[in-house]
Parts: C-alpha cells; sequence; structure tokens
C-alpha cells in the first residue's frame, strides 16, 4: 500500500491560479508522486466553522470566494469527484480524536483547495475531501487537528494544509519588491521546520521574528501545523516557492515524500 505524504502548501493570492511563478511547476512535479494516492484530505483557511465539518458531495462544486480579481479567475474550475464514504469516515475518525465534526453535503471546495490542487494534480482525478478549521482553533489544536488525520496517510490518503507562511494582504507591492521582515520570517520558519523544532513553531508568535507583522491573524498558518503534525516523525522537504506582491511567501513543506 502506497503511503502517502503529508504537504503543506502555500495557496497565496487567488491569481496564483493563474500566475504560476516558481512554484507552479514545482508542485506539478511533487504531484507526479502521489499518482498512486487514494485521496487528499485538505484544511484550507477559508473555511471555518464551529466544530468541524467534512465536505460530503459527489462532486464538490468549485467555490469563487473572492471578489476584485481578473475575469478568467472566475471561469475556472477543479471538477476532482468527493467521496461520501470517505467523508464519513473522516468524520468519524475526527470524531474518535475529540473534536466535534459532521458531514456536509452542499459545500464545495474554496480557492485554498482547488488553486493549488489545480498545480498538484492538474487532472483532478483524485478524490478530494475537504475539512474545515474550528474558529477556535490554535496552534496546538492545529498539531492535534494533524495528528488525528495522520492515520490516513497509510491507507493512501494524502493529508493537505493550505495556508501561505506569510501573509500580511495590508502590505501587499506590485512593484515586486520583497519586504525584508517577510523573508526573515519565512527563513525561520524553513529552520524550525527542517529541523523538527516543533515547540518553536507552536510558539512562532513568540518566537519568530516579525511573527505578527507577517501573520496579523493566525489563521494562513495553522495549516502548516495540521500538516507538520500529520507528518510528525517524517523527514521534512523544503520547496522554494518564492516571494509574491513583496510579502507573500509561496514556499511549501512535505513529509514522507518517497
Amino acid at each position: 500500500m502506497f503511503r502517502a505524504p503529508a504537504i503543506f502548501v502555500s495557496h497565496g493570492a487567488p491569481t496564483f491560479a493563474l500566475e504560476p511563478g516558481l512554484l507552479g511547476s514545482r508542485l506539478t512535479e511533487l504531484g507526479e508522486r502521489l499518482a498512486s494516492a487514494t485521496a487528499i484530505v485538505v484544511v484550507s483557511p477559508h473555511w471555518q466553522t464551529c466544530g468541524i465539518r467534512v465536505t460530503g458531495a459527489a462532486w464538490p462544486s468549485t467555490m469563487h470566494d473572492f471578489g476584485g480579481f481578473p475575469p478568467p479567475l472566475y471561469s475556472l474550475t477543479y471538477p476532482a469527484p468527493g467521496s461520501a464514504s470517505l467523508a464519513s469516515e473522516v468524520a468519524a475518525l475526527l470524531i474518535d480524536g475529540g473534536f466535534v465534526a459532521m458531514v456536509d453535503t452542499e459545500r464545495g471546495l474554496d480557492h485554498g483547495a482547488w488553486v493549488p490542487l489545480r498545480y498538484l494534480r492538474p487532472d483532478a482525478d483524485t478524490p478530494v475531501i475537504q475539512v474545515s478549521m474550528p474558529h477556535n482553533l490554535d496552534t496546538r489544536g492545529a498539531l492535534r487537528l494533524g495528528r488525528v488525520l495522520a492515520g490516513l496517510r497509510e491507507r493512501g490518503i494524502v493529508v493537505m494544509g493550505s495556508g501561505s507562511l506569510t501573509h500580511n494582504l495590508h502590505e501587499v507591492r506590485r512593484d515586486g519588491d520583497v519586504a525584508a521582515y517577510a523573508r526573515e520570517f519565512a527563513g525561520w520558519v524553513r529552520k524550525a521546520v527542517m529541523a523538527g523544532d516543533v515547540d518553536a513553531l507552536l510558539d512562532y508568535r513568540t518566537n519568530a521574528p516579525s511573527a505578527l507583522r507577517a501573520h496579523p491573524t493566525e489563521e494562513h498558518f495553522l495549516p502548516l501545523l495540521v500538516a507538520a503534525g500529520a507528518g510528525m516523525g517524517d523527514v521534512p522537504m523544503a520547496i522554494d516557492g518564492g516571494i509574491t506582491y513583496g510579502v507573500l511567501s509561496m514556499d511549501c513543506f512535505a513529509w514522507g515524500v518517497a
């Protein structure tokens, strides 16, 4: 049986779907190693709920949950199948792990899920289940969520956290000039991930340079802890994605990639 990896991807701005930059081809290269995956379970910050919900639609819709972007973005679709049976299994797994969880048969895939998946699995041939983030999730809860989902990997199911290594949209730059603080924060995170220093990541808002500036709110950082929890015990691999719009680090990580 294929043992699937745990992955953290930075999805950046919705325009990543049209602007692959450094990361697009690198995600596609990584995705070629996932041909044997039986499904992908993804946690995105763009679906926050009371408790946890799990998508159970047979064919989840492509959500264009953003506004004011170029018109071509709104015509993109990602027609991957879902799996009602797997959704029920994931919800039961989460309940057994101490979370409140239920299946949502109406919800589609938000852009935190489908934008990076367009590069990772461009043929949309792998079933995708999305798991919401509880409103009250913190770093320790995110790590625990990943640990609960980790067992899915033994069944060939990829556990993917989708967020952004830095995410201060108030400082987006169009001139291409990279903010020093974004580069410094991303470098600190990479060092902690590669060293397996989970304690440092859990308290990143105290430990990391410019943490509050890099993440004025935490929701885009927490999927990294989900992936790290699911990948705990495996050697991490860093994927350099560069920095877009001056402040959005697109770096990614994968654990357990053969």
